[in-house]
């Protein structure tokens, strides 16, 4: 294989590599804790935040606080396992590079 043959399969790559980032960043992720829902986009920015009010009762606040958190994590997390399964073919099992 020529050395422009090579650079023209990498290039190739990035531009794969470059197109699932895309469409990862772009995918909303959905967390759930009990009454507490949060969407966050592949950056992991957090574009919606809901809450069931009617399970809610005033003294509920801390542990509200607990939910979104948890539902946070749930989305972010969902974020990183899809990265990880699109991305990891062109990283080969070096975790952290997206």
């Amino acid at each position: 294989m020529n050395i422009q043959a090579m650079m023209k399969q990498a290039q190739k790559l990035q531009n794969d590599m470059l197109k699932e980032k895309s469409q990862i960043d772009e995918k909303i992720f959905e967390g759930k804790s009990s009454f507490v829902t949060v969407k966050v986009k592949g950056t992991k920015e957090v574009v919606e935040i809901k809450i069931d009010a009617e399970n809610l009762e005033k003294d509920d606040i801390e542990m509200l606080q607990d939910m979104i958190l948890v539902a946070i994590n749930d989305a972010n997390h969902q974020v990183d396992e899809e990265t990880e399964q699109k991305m990891g073919k062109y990283t080969k099992g070096m975790p952290g590079l997206f």
